[in-house]
């Protein structure tokens, strides 16, 4: 009995040892770079892409405004609670709205480092998150600006930003290096976690099971994924690995892009950040479009692509 105690764990190692090492073969790099890229956008182009969105002339154009605010929000390194003070500052200047809605989701959404880190997902993968998001971005901003014309969707009036910034030292490359360390002790666990699940549902989980709970034949498979991004997202680096596993195991693109939508948009750090200037009306309608968003996407993406 010890005997074959012994015998199964030394297999399970090493077929743990094998898929952890497959993966940081595959995926380190994307997250070593794209970590590097977000830091040095928000050290070193920061102060421009704030100065820019306060610039009120770009957004002369409605559509136009919301189009470059959507990409914008994917540029920015900053997590919601620093978007915040800007989003503020940005609101008591003038901003729409609208705009708001859009820049913040896409902030949501993606950001540099997801950005890097999602190319790892394959070329198809890569471009339907990017499809997805910007589309899912600039039907907010639409609605706000449909819906709340005549009335506020946020709330900025108990909100004060904060006036100081843990980006002080004097040596730009030190506060790059600070900022490269923040960056890494914030994403490094769940990363590795993420790889570690993978690599253990990739054993003891059958594709079979992946393929019929959440293939493209299976209408509840893009519900599942939509409703599983909600508790599973914890970083946007940890679950590419799972990405990964559940694709190669006969995940649905149109499930992919539900969970890829509803992860992120319902993180409960993000959903904290957003109840700080919403309503609760306001609150109700982002998490009834996200949903709805979210499956209907993926629901499309399946019947075209099946």
């Amino acid at each position: 009995m010890l005997s074959e105690l012994t015998n199964f764990a030394q297999r399970e190692l090493i077929y743990l040892w094998y898929y952890l090492d497959l993966q940081i073969r595959q995926l380190a790099p994307f997250y070593i770079f794209g970590t590097l890229l977000g830091s040095a956008i928000s050290v070193f182009a920061k102060p421009q892409l704030t100065h820019f969105l306060q610039t009120k002339g770009w957004q002369r154009h409605a559509l136009l405004a919301l189009v470059l605010a959507a990409l914008l929000g994917f540029l920015s390194p900053i997590c919601m609670f620093g978007t915040l003070p800007l989003a503020a500052a940005l609101a008591k200047v003038g901003m729409s709205q609208a705009t708001l809605a859009c820049f913040m989701l896409a902030s949501i959404l993606l950001n540099p480092q997801l950005i890097v880190y999602s190319t790892a997902l394959g070329d198809s993968v890569f471009y339907l998150r990017l499809g997805t998001a910007f589309g899912m971005a600039l039907s907010a901003g639409l609605l706000v600006a449909w819906l709340f014309k005549e009335r506020s969707f946020f709330d900025f009036s108990p909100f004060t930003a904060p006036q100081t910034s843990r980006d002080n030292a004097s040596n730009i490359l030190l506060r790059y290096t600070f900022n490269v360390g923040r960056n890494l002790k914030a994403t490094l666990p769940y990363f590795l976690a993420g790889m570690l699940l993978s690599a253990l549902l990739s054993i003891h989980l059958p594709p079979d099971l992946v393929r019929s709970v959440l293939g493209r034949d299976s209408f509840f498979g893009v519900l599942m994924a939509a409703a599983l991004g909600v508790p599973l997202y914890l970083c946007g680096g940890g679950t590419i690995p799972l990405l990964i596993m559940a694709l190669d195991g006969g995940m649905s693109l149109g499930a992919a892009a539900a969970f890829m939508l509803t992860g992120p948009a319902t993180k409960l750090t993000n959903l904290a950040a957003l109840k700080a200037v919403l309503g609760w009306r306001s609150f109700a309608c982002y998490l009834i479009f996200v949903l709805l968003f979210a499956v209907g996407c993926g629901l499309l993406i399946n019947l075209v692509l099946n």
